[in-house]
Order: C-alpha cells, then sequence, then structure tokens
C-alpha cells in the first residue's frame, strides 16, 4: 500500500471519529427491543451507548418509564434519576409493580465521562400475563361516615418512631448569615433551630467542604492539601452553625456529607485516604467546637457510595478514633428506587454498618402544587420490610416564600406524605435558610431569607410555620407514630391528610393535619391518652401559626371543623409560640465599600465575600497584617462533574448585582499563575468583565470566556505586589496596573458584582477598593 493511499485511510479514519456524535440507541427490555409480551414482574435493560471524540465512554444515565409518552417527562412508573454509572445494563426494574397487558413507554438520557448528554427516543414494551405478580401499594384513607371524617387513636397503635425534621446546609446556601451581627444573627439562629420559638428545626446536616463549587458556591476544606489532614484545619462556618444550632437546641441532631473533594484524593476518593478524610472532619469538630456529630453520610452527595470502602475504611476507622458512636447513614442518592436494599439484602455486612438510609427528592423535583402528588422514588416493600430507618435526606429545594405552589403548605403536606406513603421518619430540606447573593444559583431556595448581613434585614417566610406545625409538636426519637390515624381524606390526593403521633414517655400526643377541601372531623381519644384540653393551632395563604380557640372533649371525643388549604396542629401538649422579633429595614450594600481585612482570624472567611469556585481565605502577611489568600493549590474532586460545566476558575463575589458605574481596585501578589479583577459579573460563573494579570506580565480583558484585548506589559517584576484597577463608566471600561492605564474599550453597558479570581495558586489580595 503506497504512502498516499495510507495518508488517505488516516485521514478519513480521524474525519469519521471527529464527525461521531454523541448517541444512545437499541434500547432493549429482556434483550430484545419494542417486546410484546414480557412475562418477568421486574424485567431488565440495556441500551447501546455511542462515544464522540471528547467523551469516548458513558459517564452515567437516567432511565424513565410512563404509562404515556407525554408522562415520560416526569415519570409515574420507574425514574432512576442520574446515576454516575458507566455500565449499559442489564439494570433491572424497580418501580412500581407492573401489571398484565400493561404497555409501557420508556427512554434513557445519557452523559458522557467527560460531559455532553442525549436522550434516546422513546421505546416501549408489552407485559404479557405477568409470574407472580405483585400487590399495589394503597395509601390509607380515614374512615368516613355520613361526610364526617372518624379517627381514633389509640395509645396501643404500632407505628415507627418520628426522627425529626431538618435542614441541609450546604452548597454555600448558608454564606452570608455568618457575616449578620448580634443581635440579629442570633434572632435568625432562633427562628431555625430554639425549639417551640420558629421552625425549631431538629437535624442539622452540613457539607464537608472540597474547595469547588457545590451549588450557590464553594465551601473550604478543613483539610486542601495532603500535608494538612495530618493537622486539620477549622474553616467556613459550618462547624459554627452546628455549634449555633446545639447551643439553641442541645438535642439537635447532627450530620455530614460532602459534595466536592480536594485535589489529593482524585481519581479514586473510596481509599483509605478519603476514609482518614472524613473521621479528620469529626477531630477537628470535637478539637475546636466540642461537638459531638451524630452522623456521617459516608458517600459523595447523590453520587452512591462504595460498600467495600465502607466496610474496610470508614466503619474501621470510626471505631478506632473513639467514634463508634457516630452512625453511617447511606447512600443519600437521588437515584435508583432505593436500590440499596438489593445490595443489604444479600450483604450482611454491609447491612450492619447502615443504619439508615436516605434518599433525595423522594416525591420528585417537578415543583408545582401537584408535587405532593408526584410518584418521585417512593420506598420499595423491601426497604419498608427491613425495620432500618428511611429518611428523606434532602428534598423540596425550593422558595419558602410561596404558600401556594410547591410553597409552605404543600411542603406540610409532604412531612405527612413521606410517613403515609413511605414510612420515612426524617425529612430534611435544602435549604433551612437562603443566605445567597443575588442572581447566584438557587439564589431564592431556603425556609427564610437572611442575604442582607450590612442591614441586618431578613425575611420569615410561611415555611418557616409550616414546619413548625410538626417540629413544635412532637420531638425526635421521643414521640412515635399511630398508624391507624394516620391517613389521607381522600384516596386519589396527597394534598388532604392526618398524622398523629403520641409521647412514648407521657399520654400527651398531636395531630398534623393538611386539608384541601373543607373537612369535618370527629376525633376519639381512648383510654390511656390525654383528654384533657385540645389546643389548636392553624395557617392558612393569610395567617401563619396563629393559635384558636381550644378544645375541651367529652368523654374523650370531640369534633372539628376544618378549613381548605390550611394546616392544623391538634396537641395535649403547650409552650408552642410564634416566635418573632423587630427586624430592621433594608438596605442597599454599603458604597463606597473599602476592606483590608483587618480583624479576622487567620483561616477565617472574608466579610461579605461569597466564594464560587476555590476558597479565599484570611492569612498573614509578611509584615504581620492580615490579606486576602486563594486557598486551592489544584483543582479538586469536583461534584456533578459528569453533568454540568465546571466554573472557570476560583474566584469570590462581592458587592451589588444592580451596580453599573463604579472604579474598583485591589493589590495583588502573585504567587503564580494568574490574578483577577472583575466588575458588572452577574452570576456563580463569572459572567462578567475579568482583567486577568499573569505573573510573568501578561494580561488578558475578557467578558466571561471571550478575549477582548491582551498584551504584555514590559519590565514587569512578578515578584511583588502590584495594584490592579477597573473603572466602568457607561459603556466605556478601563484598565490600570499600578496606577497606569492599560487598555480601554467601548463596550455593553451592563451591571453586577466585584469579583476577585485567582488560579489553583496561593495567590494574595489586599486593600479591596470600591468607589463612584
Amino acid at each position: 500500500m503506497t504512502t498516499r493511499v495510507l495518508i488517505f485511510f488516516f485521514f478519513f479514519f480521524c474525519l469519521n471519529l471527529t464527525a461521531q456524535t454523541l448517541d444512545v440507541k437499541d434500547l432493549k427490555c429482556e434483550t430484545q427491543i419494542n417486546p410484546e409480551g414480557i412475562t418477568k414482574a421486574r424485567p431488565s435493560f440495556s441500551w447501546t451507548f455511542v462515544g464522540d471524540s471528547i467523551s469516548t465512554k458513558q459517564g452515567g444515565f437516567r432511565i424513565m418509564m410512563a404509562t404515556t409518552i407525554e408522562k415520560l417527562k416526569y415519570p409515574d412508573l420507574w425514574d432512576t434519576g442520574p446515576t454516575s454509572k458507566s455500565e449499559t445494563g442489564p439494570y433491572q426494574y424497580l418501580g412500581e409493580p407492573l401489571k398484565s397487558g400493561q404497555k409501557v413507554y420508556w427512554r434513557v438520557t445519557v452523559w458522557g465521562n467527560n460531559r455532553g448528554v442525549k436522550h434516546s427516543e422513546p421505546a416501549w414494551f408489552t407485559m404479557g400475563d405477568i409470574k407472580n405478580p405483585e400487590k399495589t401499594f394503597e395509601p390509607p384513607v380515614l374512615k368516613r361516615e355520613g361526610g364526617i371524617v372518624k379517627i381514633n387513636i389509640n395509645k396501643n397503635d404500632t407505628g415507627r418512631v418520628f426522627e425529626g425534621i431538618g435542614g441541609v446546609s450546604a452548597g454555600a446556601s448558608t454564606d452570608l448569615l455568618y457575616d449578620y451581627k448580634d443581635p440579629y444573627r442570633s434572632q435568625i439562629l432562633d427562628i431555625l433551630f430554639k425549639p417551640k420559638f420558629g421552625a425549631a428545626f431538629q437535624h442539622l446536616k452540613v457539607e464537608l467542604g472540597g474547595g469547588e463549587n457545590s451549588t450557590c458556591g464553594s465551601e473550604p476544606s478543613h483539610a486542601i492539601t495532603r500535608e494538612e489532614l495530618k493537622n486539620p484545619v477549622s474553616r467556613g462556618y459550618e462547624f459554627w452553625f452546628m455549634k449555633e444550632a446545639k447551643n439553641r437546641n442541645p438535642d439537635v441532631i447532627l450530620e455530614y456529607l460532602p459534595w466536592s473533594f480536594p485535589g489529593y484524593l482524585k481519581e479514586n476518593i473510596y481509599t483509605k485516604e478519603s476514609a482518614e478524610y472524613f473521621v479528620s472532619f469529626l477531630d477537628v469538630a470535637k478539637r475546636d467546637w466540642d461537638l459531638d456529630l451524630d452522623w456521617v453520610a459516608a458517600a459523595e452527595n447523590e453520587n452512591y457510595t462504595d460498600r467495600d470502602w465502607l466496610v474496610n475504611n470508614v466503619r474501621p476507622l470510626l471505631d478506632a478514633r473513639g467514634y463508634k458512636d457516630v452512625k453511617i447513614q447511606g447512600p443519600d442518592d437521588n437515584s435508583g428506587d432505593w436500590q440499596i436494599f438489593e445490595e443489604l439484602e444479600k450483604d450482611p455486612e454491609f447491612n450492619t454498618i447502615i443504619k439508615a438510609v436516605g434518599y433525595h427528592y423522594v416525591t420528585g423535583r417537578e415543583f408545582n402544587e401537584n408535587m405532593v402528588d408526584g410518584r418521585g422514588r417512593p420506598t420499595t416493600a423491601k426497604a419498608k420490610a427491613s425495620g432500618t430507618p428511611l429518611w428523606a435526606s434532602e428534598d423540596w429545594s425550593w422558595t419558602g416564600k410561596d404558600w401556594g405552589g410547591a410553597g409552605a403548605l404543600n411542603l406540610a403536606r409532604l412531612y405527612n406524605k413521606f410517613y403515609i406513603r413511605d414510612k420515612i421518619t426524617k425529612t430534611l430540606i435544602w435549604a433551612p435558610i437562603g443566605s445567597i447573593y443575588k442572581s447566584v444559583t438557587w439564589d431564592k431556595a431556603g425556609a427564610m431569607k437572611a442575604n442582607s448581613p450590612w442591614s441586618g434585614y431578613y425575611e420569615v417566610w410561611p415555611t418557616i410555620w409550616a414546619t413548625a406545625h410538626t417540629t413544635q409538636f412532637a420531638q425526635p426519637l421521643d414521640w412515635q407514630y399511630l398508624d391507624t390515624a394516620c391517613g389521607l381524606f381522600d384516596t386519589s390526593t396527597y394534598k388532604g391528610s392526618v398524622v398523629t403521633l403520641k409521647d412514648k414517655n407521657s399520654t400527651n400526643w398531636s395531630m398534623i393535619i393538611c386539608t384541601e377541601k373543607s373537612e369535618t372531623v370527629e376525633v376519639n381519644i381512648e383510654k390511656g391518652l390525654c383528654k384533657k384540653t385540645v389546643y389548636v393551632w392553624k395557617s392558612d395563604a393569610n395567617n401563619q401559626f396563629i393559635q384558636q380557640e381550644a378544645i375541651k372533649p367529652k368523654k374523650g371525643v370531640f369534633t372539628i371543623k376544618l378549613d381548605p388549604k390550611c394546616i392544623y396542629s391538634l396537641t395535649t401538649t403547650t409552650g408552642q409560640q410564634k416566635g418573632s422579633y423587630n427586624i430592621p429595614e433594608e438596605t442597599a450594600f454599603p458604597f463606597p465599600y473599602s476592606e483590608d481585612y483587618e480583624g479576622g482570624k487567620e483561616n477565617d472567611l472574608p466579610k461579605y465575600h461569597s466564594d464560587q469556585t476555590g476558597s479565599f481565605v484570611i492569612t498573614k502577611k509578611e509584615d504581620g497584617t492580615n490579606c486576602l489568600m486563594q486557598l486551592n493549590p489544584e483543582q479538586g474532586y469536583d461534584w456533578m462533574r459528569v453533568y454540568r460545566r465546571s466554573n472557570i476558575k476560583p474566584n469570590t463575589l462581592i458587592g451589588d448585582v444592580n451596580w453599573k458605574n463604579y472604579t474598583c481596585s485591589v493589590d495583588v501578589f502573585i504567587e503564580n499563575g494568574d490574578v483577577e479583577l472583575g466588575g458588572r459579573v452577574t452570576s456563580s460563573y463569572i459572567k462578567g468583565y475579568r482583567f486577568m494579570l499573569m505573573k510573568s506580565g501578561d494580561w488578558k480583558l475578557l467578558f466571561h470566556k471571550t478575549v477582548l484585548q491582551e498584551g504584555t506589559i514590559k519590565n514587569f517584576e512578578g515578584n511583588m505586589w502590584h495594584n490592579i484597577k477597573l473603572k466602568f463608566n457607561n459603556e466605556t471600561i478601563e484598565a490600570f496596573v499600578d496606577q497606569v492605564s492599560i487598555t480601554k474599550l467601548e463596550s455593553k453597558e451592563k451591571n453586577g458584582y466585584v469579583m476577585l479570581g485567582s488560579s489553583y495558586n496561593n495567590n494574595l489580595f489586599d486593600n479591596l477598593k470600591i468607589n463612584p
């Protein structure tokens, strides 16, 4: 074969490789394409993944199954959720029991190992006569006679132990709360955690920070380098947040979970060293904060976990280091319909160390008024039969400002639904508080809002009181559900429901009711439970958590009329209150503004900065004064790396998204790589103007990722401090280095935050100034 022919074939091969696009095809049920007459109750599924030049392998997948093609958007039969698995099957069906003769539509979404996504065309299969059909779960419906709902409360009724309601502080969602000053900071913390005062959250799960973006920003690591692992450091606000929660409620249950990991732990995050990383977080909590944590979610958030690592590394190390009482929860995933129970059933050793099982978004992520009736990923019969505590370990993720839609009323309905349908005894919402700059990802999420620390302003939203309807009336571990007094008003919807609990140590009881329509309820209190005064609390769209006229049962029986679309708590306990404080007026971010980073201690977070990627902490200069340092020495193991784009580089935001014309400047010392000063930045992904200065003296002025101008400063001295400045005046942008104009250009008039950025080096910043 001639050289010319070889070159032609090589060129043709490369051309074809380049032209190949990501694809998913050949969807098969029981090895057949669109088969009919499937008789297995739980068939298996597979497909073919076709990679491209960027992603040669599958990085993850999601299977969706529904009774119609239209319902594939929000599947009513099965939804694995996004997984991080490279195998293309076979995967066994774990959804709702299938029926003989049923036609099922399904599709697969795949992600490449270096991002990129492809949705398959819909496929289908038809069930024949199923061998060994399974019984479909039917929710309990409350007895109704003559239009009156009858509920009996029996102290000998069976039911699971209530384990609490709490919040997940993660993804930088609590960022700006740390910057509030007393008395307002204490007021907010009271509303979140003080028993019988506000939300009274009973469980707090925090992020084990890894320095990479984990939703609304990044949280610093306690051991960002291998050397620090030998002597871990208290950083960020999560230790502080747990301590404040504990100060208000000594019985609050504490847990932690990682999203990202420092670079030295990649590519395999399930090693002996990563187990040390997990356990050393407990060392910092105890050594510096006198905190004893209760649970570790030994996994990576929403990316499953590793059985051998838990059994052979994590549990033995916890025991050896004096943390035998710290229990392991897993897998904290958002996929799989509780598939971990398929493994636990066959693996006694694994089953022994998993003390609770938690999954995310158990009711799905269709955030509207019908959310409560969404299928999501319900617990399986096998999960319920296991006896293992079942948790909704992250759920809801919406704005607490709304009453209707997916807001406060629906959250209260979810709390009830999770026990009635799923036998879930603990629910954690993300987030307990939204302390995030405006326009940053998920900036409206949270049960309440506190993102104005300079003014002390905060907002207490209806979701705080929807949560209080449960947390102020039942205590974790001491209260038990009464199953025959839990159920729905109407079999067709979870919008109207009742759960009833009793105190295991007294005769007290409480009942939490959510209504969709007007209802009349007759309650019969049987022997052994308190029959004295029944106190009533009510919330509706206009007024939340208002105490009503008390009820005096006659011979243990009373009747109550309930309004539609309300939450009620009926109880024989006392002491509940709608806690409140005088909240100051909201003011804009102070302008002009300057920050010299003095007053903070080493490794502390700088005031009003919001890290989006990387970690910016206070450190000492050679002269003993403070400055700001980007801490991360290398890019870490990025959370959700398969499914979403990474941030451009380490960066932190400060200021007001509405700022338009201003001059910002900062002193910089470039240890290596480059530093940036940005302006008119509007999002987590540095969408704004960026002036980048390198240690070599090269510079670039960019908008987002587009280079607008670039050049080199002659005779630049890289080993000394420099000042960089950006001036925004209507449609003109001018950049300066050491007060010398470097470039000036015309551009569109925009608005946004000031941004400090850095390569993955320990670069320094000081004397930030923002002026008209």
